[in-house]
Parts: structure tokens; sequence; C-alpha cells
């Protein structure tokens, strides 16, 4: 569900403003479409007093490419080698603390690396936050919810997210999961090919139904909720609606109907389980009755339009990220042979040993097969970087001792593609290597803290990182138990041209059916 680009015909001016500010160039300033009832972020955050107890002469302003030659030369370098190379080339120019300003257009500071990163992911936000650069998502999403609202609101249905999406609460999801999983690939026959990427993405798509939706979405709306979802996301990251979200544009109009079609049926849906008495507890548990039973913390319950605007909130963030982070814990397996083998005996050994299948507790033993998705991850981000407004200057102090202050009012990013890639965190940080997570290495925590971003950190930290985990964990176990896999296709390129970058194209495997399942009693 990101945003496609004809790259045929994207010029290298739209290429580096896509690719060096992606979020921060397709969402713009006031001037550029703000709905008419303008919520300032003095309102929801307003600005502390200037910090006086800081002395900043012996700070400086970070390193900047600034300028029009500088500008040509890097839509150059992103033009001929592309959007990852060349940030790590600017990072390795310029260090861990730059500024990139495009024809003056929008200045992004970045920082790389966990020691200057701490007030990016913990900083409160009166400080630093999302501000308005995500002020896309308040149409999509809704105005009572997520960035449409102040942030003590926000943070209470961060909370619900939370609530919902425990660990007690996700030992319920699993057998509903399985349950997919195996019904799904029961229709793969002996042996044969196929696109892994689509069928992930299919599996995903009636897990989601299932666990997150409800059994009314699962066995009777399936295609009109996920038809109405695919219009939604794909107008609202149409590039006319990042720009100007507001605007009367003809993708801006589907993007609404869409909104509207949702809106009509989890609204429906809220109305029905209220209705009838029903509680998280009555079945799967699944996360929209969390949401429906949420209060506040004056006791007031969440409204229809709230529920609705948290399910698409929780949709947006899980389903595509999930898909991208399946198929390349796939295709990072099945290229490298010996990975794909320990993947394989650590099924029969934790399957053998509990003889009672796959549940809740045997996932959590699946301690390889968490270290080869958390590595596919670190590889393969879902968003290559974080953005953040400064609503107050801050100063950083760099590995090797040098401070640089971050002026008020600045974008402020953290490219998760430098800083999984720092060579003094990860050793041969270009290797898959999932074993650098596992018992007696562990760097992302010999590392320290921001090194690992993948689900974010600190204050905004991903509440469905266990949740993905699992998800993933019960397809690949049940692959890697009854199927011996092969890629077929080349090892897929990343698509940068999405605004959540995935495998680029078709991800071909072969699949031949075992005839024993790994594990079972009778492969012995």
């Amino acid at each position: 569900m990101g945003m496609v680009v004809n790259s045929s015909a994207v010029i290298p001016f739209s290429i580096a403003l896509l690719a060096v500010v992606i979020a921060a160039v397709v969402i713009t300033k006031a001037a550029l479409g703000r709905r008419r009832r303008r919520r300032t972020a003095a309102a929801n955050n307003p600005a502390p007093p200037p910090r006086n107890d800081v002395n900043t002469g012996a700070r400086r302003p970070p390193a900047a490419i600034t300028g029009v030659t500088s500008a040509v030369r890097l839509v150059h370098a992103l033009a001929t080698k592309g959007f990852e190379a060349t940030l790590y080339e600017q990072y390795a120019k310029l260090g861990s603390v730059f500024t990139v300003s495009l024809f003056g257009m929008k200045t992004t500071t970045f920082l790389a690396g966990p020691d200057v990163s701490a007030h990016f992911y913990q900083g409160p936000d009166s400080e630093i936050s999302h501000g308005d650069l995500l002020e896309f998502t308040v149409p999509m999403f809704g105005e009572g919810v997520a960035f449409a609202v102040d942030t003590a609101t926000r943070a209470e249905q961060h909370r619900f997210y939370l609530d919902a999406l425990k660990p007690a609460r996700l030992r319920c999801h699993v057998a509903p999961m399985l349950q997919e999983v195996e019904e799904f690939f029961a229709r793969w026959g002996q042996q044969g090919t196929v696109d892994l990427k689509q069928e992930l993405e299919q599996v995903l798509m009636l897990i989601t139904a299932r666990c997150l939706l409800g059994k009314e979405v699962r066995e009777r709306m399936l295609h009109e909720v996920f038809s109405a979802y695919r219009d939604l996301t794909e107008n609202s990251l149409h590039l006319t609606s990042l720009l100007f979200p507001y605007a009367p544009t003809p993708a801006a109009r589907r993007r609404d109907r869409a909104r509207a079609t949702l809106s009509g049926i989890f609204s429906e849906i809220v109305r029905s389980r209220r209705r009838s008495g029903r509680r998280a507890g009555d079945d799967d548990g699944d996360v929209l009755q969390s949401l429906v039973d949420a209060r506040y913390r004056d006791g007031r319950g969440t409204t229809e339009a709230e529920v609705t605007g948290l399910v698409i909130a929780i949709l947006f963030a899980g389903k595509h990220t999930s898909s991208a982070t399946s198929t390349w814990t796939g295709a990072r397996l099945l290229r490298h042979a010996e990975c794909l083998d320990a993947a394989v005996d650590e099924q029969r050994r934790v399957v053998a040993e509990r003889g009672s299948g796959v549940d809740y507790d045997a996932l959590a033993e699946m301690g390889f097969l968490h270290c080869c998705i958390k590595e596919a991850l670190r590889m393969h981000p879902t968003a290559p970087l974080f953005l953040r407004r400064a609503h107050r200057g801050f100063t950083v102090r760099t590995r090797e001792g040098a401070e640089y202050e971050v002026p008020s009012g600045q974008t402020v990013a953290s490219p998760l593609l430098i800083n999984h890639y720092i060579p003094y965190v990860y050793r041969d940080p270009h290797v898959y290597d999932p074993r650098r997570f596992g018992p007696g290495r562990e760097e992302d925590r010999v590392g320290g803290r921001f090194c690992y971003n993948a689900f974010s950190g600190g204050r905004h930290a991903c509440p469905g990182e266990a949740y993905a985990y699992m998800q993933v964990k019960v397809i690949w176990s049940h692959l890697l138990r009854n199927f011996e896999l092969k890629l077929v296709s080349p090892f897929p390129r990343t698509d940068w041209m999405k605004l959540s970058p995935e495998a680029r194209g078709k991800v071909v495997v072969s699949y031949k059916r075992r005839m024993v399942p790994v594990g079972s009693v009778l492969e012995n």
C-alpha cells in the first residue's frame, strides 16, 4: 500500500525530493492546503520558554549540503547510485550529524547512530514531535484520532493499542492465526511455483481480518473492506493527496468515498456489538472489540468514529509492513542455505520437544527464527527513516565528542538505513547474520539504545511489535515445517519508489510439500 510512482516519468529532481526528504517533502506547511479549522501546534504543544542554561558558544551547526551546486550533485548521486548508497555516502563524508537543504525547499537534519538519537526518541512532545509532518493522515484516519488530536488524547489512544496487544491477549490470537495459515497453504499442491510476495500478502490479509477486525469482516465482508481500504490508502498516498491533503482533487474524492464506506461498515459493527453486549473475552479476542470496549481515563467510551479511525490507523501501520517483513524474511532465508537449515532444525527441536503442535509458548521458543525476522528488518526496515519537528533547539554530542546545535523549527530525521549499518555497532553490517542478535553477541544491546529502530523506540515505540513478530513466526513456522522451498527468481532489489519500501517485482519460489511435516511424530 505504498505510494507508486512511474519511474519512467520521474525526473531526477522529483526523485531527490521523494527520496531524501520522503515524508518531509510530501507533507507541507499550512499554506499548502491546511484545513480550515487548523489545529495549531501551539495549542497542542505550547512552546516552552527558550533555554537559558545552555552555553551555545562551544556548539556549532551541523555540516550542511546547501546551495545549487551541492544540491545538483546530490540529485545526480540519487539518480545514479540510489537512495540507500547516497545516504550512507553522506554519512561517511559528513559524520553522524548533517543537514540537507534541497534548493531551499526543505531543510532536514539527520541524526545517525545511537549517540545522537536519544532526544529524537525520548524528548517530550513539547520539544520534539511529529508536528504537522503527518498531516496527510488526518483525512485518512479521521478527525478524532491519531494526529488530529492533542498529545494527551493521542497518548490515551496509544494505551488502547497497548492493552489490545499485550502478551496476555496475544495468546488468544495464535489459534485463529494458525487456522488461517493452515487453511490457506492447504490450497497449495504437492509442488509448484508461486509469487511468495503475493501469497504472503493474501494470507496476512486473512489473519488481519480474523485477528484485528473480527469474524464479521472475515466471514462476510472481507472483499468489501479490503477493497475500500486499498482505495483509501492508494489515494491517500497519491502525490497530490500528500502535498495537498485538503484540496478537492480526484484522488482526495476517491479517498473520502473509500473512507465513508469503511466508516459505514465499522460503525454498524460497533453498534451491533454494543447492542449484543459482546465483550473482548467472549470469542477470539479481536482488536476491534478491545477498541470498542476501551475507555478514556475520564470514563468516556470510544465513539463509533474513533473506533473506525483507530482501526484504519492500525491497519495502515501493520498490514503492509508485515507483508514486506514476511517477504524479506523468506527471501533472506532462502538465499542462505546454512541459516535455512538452522531454522528448520529449530522447528524440529521445538515441535518435537513440546509434542503438542505449535502454540504461543512454542513460538516463544523459536529464538533463531525470531533472530531471522529481526535481521531481515535490520537490513530491510519498512521505514527508511523517521521524522520529527523540533519545537525547541537542542544539542547532540557525537561519539567523538563534538557538539552540534539543532535549531527550533527544524525537521529532524533518524535514518534507519544508517543506524542499522554502523560498523562499530554491527560486525560486517552488510552480511546477513541472524546470530548477531543471539546469545553471546546481542550486538544491538551491546551497541546501546537506539541502534536498532525497526519498531521505532523510546516514547514512540510501536505497540504492535510483539504481534508483528508472532504472525510472521506463525507463517514461517508452518512453511518451514511443511515445505521444501527454493528461491527461483533473483534476490529482489528494494523498490524505493514506494513510501514504505518493499521487494521490487515478483519473488518467485518453488515449493515441494514434505511427505512428513518437520517435528511430527511420524518424522522419526
